[in-house]
């Protein structure tokens, strides 16, 4: 197994690693607007290389502006790349500044490719004895590799040495000039032998040894093939010599010259600045303060990632532990597996599949991790033209099926709802599932960032994963997994098994340090995997014909508003251009600018609209075209072309691990934003329909958010009105403002229900009286009478402002906390919005914990009665469960699955859910 040598002249392609940054997520913008993500991701790399390597020389080299030698040669060379995007042009001067600062040499020879200079500088270390690490992902330097010098790619994590460069390419070092000249470069523009790809010039350079000799018996070169050699054979050489990479272009400064110097500490705190990375710049204050960056690459940065969040200081570096990973071809192989995983005590398990929909993904393989850097792949159905012998799909799985549907053998996946659904489709019920690393994650700080894998492993093992591009490519021409070859195929899968692992071990002994939400992960989130399954793959029946009836009205309807538009605004123009709506509204029309743009142009946002809707018809009448447009490319048109067609049964996807707050989101369709308070979204919800012989049956929770801060607040008035079943609102408004139940007035009561929404998402007294339409003084009486009705309320609100201040985060009835990054900030408006989430995060947090300790509840009903062909949870959108009952047994479930919902939980006061039946979703809200 290579490794790296201690203390290596480290040499970075700083060009490859510019190009993969920027096409690399996340792409980062500054408040400016102006792009950070190349730079974000070019000294991430660097960071991670240099606390990888802790090397004591080191140079990052990136091409000169302008033509070089190969241009001379090749007046078409690499005349086929696109200009560099603008947004990338800008980064390069700010991550030249911040790489000097780091006080990393840095290397733009004029005339001379970055390969160049690097295969200069390398050789002569190696001549002199020095071992070389050059980190980049061109396979181009593969030809510089010898006994000193080794090859790392920091995205895959992978290491080339002379034995792994020929056990990748199937050629060695010295033979990759000649592979490359045999294959061209289509990005280059390196003319070679058309049809002539890796396997073809491998297999003559097997045998032949070099591309001198296999022109000299190009004769025996047999079919079309052959052809092409012979009348391409003339410009081999010219290729040979665009391929090669110089070792001895003059430059100004030796390998002597590369030394890392100290850091400029106030430099970087000026860039960083600037670019916004506002991790890395505090914590480079905190190290300046300490005074305890003199030296190394601990001077350079500290180590965590630029969103790491501060729940997660003092958690400990862990880096990835790097493995051998084994391709499982033979039945001695499988057996021995089967053994490792029975043995085991903990199984990553990760399924690679045709597609990422789960109900059309047909399992390709499956790869396993039993210890850190211990993993395998096990093929089944690569089926690509060549491709090696695979074990049978049905010997595969009958011998996999009683350990994965094994309980007492437990499981890790990363998003394993997704694993359990492909198996599903192949007959296997996955059951032992112990932990899944995204929900790990999530949990234990929901607001951190991204919970894929990729994100984590380089969060918390410092470890970048080989990306599915890189083994099936992009764009159009991306290969599904079964035509990847299974050289590629293999680490890329094994790897995730092994991620997967490692990334439990990193993260759960981070989480095991609050008991509450170990106990919210095992006890509502993993339980909620299987049964999110169980719902997408039932799915729901819907009305495709009534859809499409309703969205030719609406299409109608979108003609008719912008007619009218037109009509108001004297001529005609695009009512989706936001820079045609801008000149019609406030230019030609001359209404009030109410908003304006980052970039100072007057906004043409959903908010701004609704304000002057209130004064003006032409708003109005965009805003009824933008809803109706929207319901109808995202609902009426879209809907009928998801109905699966096996099924005929449309399945969304629910995520887990995307909300702040533990609310469940769904997509493909979305179902949490088809709306009730209009006819056209009830017509959508109406194309929601039971099967024959079955009736929906929806079931949401009463005013739950107002319950859970009656609790929350412990509030004696409000508990009381709860408790004897009052109505809230009307209970409310006869507290504020001085009446009996009986003499509130409508206005009075919809007044008091702004207030009690109002003040769970914290509104302030303007913000209520703007909502009232009354003067800013008559809200804040509204409220202080509030407060002085129910000051329990208050005195948990003023309690949570300033627990959040304190701790950084606020917590649900369950334990679950919702981080908040602006809670100290400076800034006093951002500030004084945290603390208005601070208010309401809880809230719909508890909600969100409730909503799904019920679907558990009725899923182990639903079991334990064996119901499960007679009542199917099908949808959760908000507080609302939607099932699907047999008809002959809706008198008898209803109440029951509405007691279960209602008891799901204890509060203090009483939980209140309301049922209703019908044949199709609207007629059962």
């Amino acid at each position: 197994m290579a490794t790296i040598a201690d203390n290596p002249l480290v040499l970075i392609d700083g060009s490859s690693y510019l190009f993969r940054a920027y096409y690399a997520p996340p792409h980062l913008t500054n408040s400016k607007g102006e792009a950070t993500g190349a730079v974000y991701g070019v000294v991430n790399m660097l960071r991670s290389l240099l606390n990888q390597v802790n090397p004591e020389q080191i140079a990052v080299i990136f091409d000169a502006k302008g033509k070089n030698f190969r241009h001379d040669l090749f007046s078409d060379y690499k005349a086929n790349r696109p200009p560099m995007p603008d947004d990338l042009r800008t980064q390069i001067e700010p991550l030249h500044a911040i790489i000097k600062a780091m006080g990393l040499p840095l290397i733009v020879e004029p005339g001379v490719e970055a390969d160049d200079v690097i295969g200069t500088l390398a050789k002569q270390a190696s001549k002199s004895g020095r071992n070389v690490l050059i980190s980049t992902g061109d396979k181009d330097m593969a030809q510089l590799v010898d006994d000193q010098i080794m090859l790392v790619n920091t995205m895959t994590n992978t290491l080339l040495d002379a034995e792994k460069v020929k056990e990748k390419y199937g050629v060695t070092p010295a033979q990759i000039i000649d592979y490359l000249a045999l294959m061209g470069d289509n990005v280059d523009n390196i003319p070679g032998v058309p049809k002539c790809g890796p396997k073809t010039a491998v297999k003559w350079l097997d045998a032949y040894g070099s591309l001198d000799a296999l022109l000299a018996h190009q004769d025996e070169i047999k079919g079309k093939i052959g052809e092409n050699l012979r009348a391409f054979a003339d410009q081999l050489p010219l290729s040979y010599q665009l391929a090669t990479i110089r070792t001895n272009v003059p430059l100004s400064l030796s390998c002597d010259d590369l030394t890392i110097r100290p850091a400029d500490q106030d430099k970087l705190v000026e860039l960083f600045g600037q670019m916004e990375f506002n991790r890395w710049l505090s914590q480079l204050l905190e190290a300046k303060e300490r005074d305890n960056a003199d030296k190394g690459a601990a001077a350079i940065m500290p180590t965590e990632s630029a969103q790491a969040n501060s729940a997660n200081e003092g958690s400990p570096d862990v880096a990835m532990k790097a493995g051998d990973y084994e391709l499982i071809l033979t039945t001695e192989q499988l057996d021995h597996w089967c053994d490792k995983l029975k043995n085991a005590e903990l199984v990553a398990v990760d399924t690679e599949t045709t597609s990422l929909n789960y109900m059309q993904a047909d399992l390709v393989g499956l790869s396993f991790a039993v210890k850190e850097g211990e993993a395998a792949y096990l093929p089944i159905g690569h089926d690509y033209p060549d491709a090696p012998q695979q074990l049978e799909r049905e010997q595969v799985l009958s011998k996999l099926k009683p350990l994965l549907e094994n309980a007492e053998l437990k499981k890790v996946g990363q998003n394993l709802k997704y694993d359990k659904s492909v198996l599903a489709r192949a007959g296997i019920n996955l059951k032992g599932i112990a932990y899944d690393t995204m929900l790990e994650s999530y949990v234990l700080n929901s607001t951190s960032g991204r919970h894929d894998m990729d994100s984590l492993a380089l969060k918390y093992l410092k470890h970048q994963c080989i990306k599915f591009e890189d083994v099936a490519g992009k764009g159009a021409k991306q290969l599904t997994f079964n035509q990847v070859d299974l050289d590629q195929a293999y680490p890329y899968a094994a790897e995730d098994a092994d991620v997967t692992l490692q990334l439990h071990q990193a993260i759960w002994p981070q989480l095991s340090e609050a008991p509450r939400l170990v106990e919210l992960f095992t006890e509502v989130e993993l339980p909620l995997v299987s049964i999110l399954s169980d719902m997408e793959r039932c799915g729901v029946k819907i009305d495709a014909n009534q859809l499409n009836a309703h969205s030719q009205r609406l299409a109608e309807r979108i003609d008719q508003l912008e007619s009218k538009a037109h009509e108001l605004a004297g001529e005609s123009f695009n009512l989706g251009s936001p820079k045609q709506l801008q000149q019609i509204l406030f230019e030609k029309m001359q209404l009030p600018v109410v908003k304006k743009t980052p970039k100072g142009a007057p906004s043409t946002a959903e908010e701004v609209l609704q304000e002057l809707a209130l004064d003006y018809p032409l708003p109005a009448t965009i805003l009824e075209y933008r809803g109706l447009s929207k319901l109808k490319s995202t609902y009426t048109d879209k809907l009928p072309k998801l109905i699966d067609p096996v099924t005929n049964r449309l399945h969304t996807s629910y995520h887990q691990a995307v909300t702040a707050t533990g609310r469940l989101s769904s997509s493909d369709p979305n179902l949490q934003n088809i709306p009730i308070r209009n006819e056209e979204g009830r017509k959508i919800r109406q194309a929601f329909v039971a099967e024959v012989g079955f009736k929906l049956v929806a079931i949401d929770y009463s005013q739950i958010e107002l319950r859970i801060m009656a609790h929350l607040s412990s509030d004696e008035g409000l508990i009381n009105a709860f408790a004897q079943g009052k109505d809230i609102h009307r209970a409310t408004a006869a507290e504020v403002f001085g009446e009996t139940l009986e003499q509130v007035t409508n206005e009075q009561r919809r007044s008091a229900k702004a207030i009690n929404f109002g003040l769970i998402y914290g509104m302030s007294a303007f913000g209520l009286s703007r909502q009232l339409g009354i003067a800013r003084k008559d809200a804040q009486h509204y409220m202080d009478t509030y407060f002085e009705r129910y000051p329990g309320v208050h005195r948990y609100m003023e309690q949570t402002r300033a627990q959040a201040g304190e701790d950084g985060f606020v917590e649900t009835i369950f334990g679950r906390r919702l981080y908040l990054s602006e809670i100290k900030s400076r800034n006093g408006a951002r500030r004084a919005a945290a603390e208005r989430a601070a208010i309401n995060a809880p809230m719909q947090g508890s909600a969100a914990d409730i909503i799904k300790k019920a679907m558990i509840a009725v899923a182990e009903y639903i079991r334990n009665e064996h119901l499960e062909e007679r009542v199917r949870m099908l949808m959760q959108v908000h507080d609302e469960l939607i099932f699907e009952v047999a008809e002959d047994d809706v008198a008898e479930q209803m109440p029951k699955l509405k007691a279960i919902m209602e008891q799901a939980v204890s509060l203090n006061i009483p939980l209140i859910a309301e049922a209703g039946v019908g044949d199709n979703w609207d007629e059962a809200h």
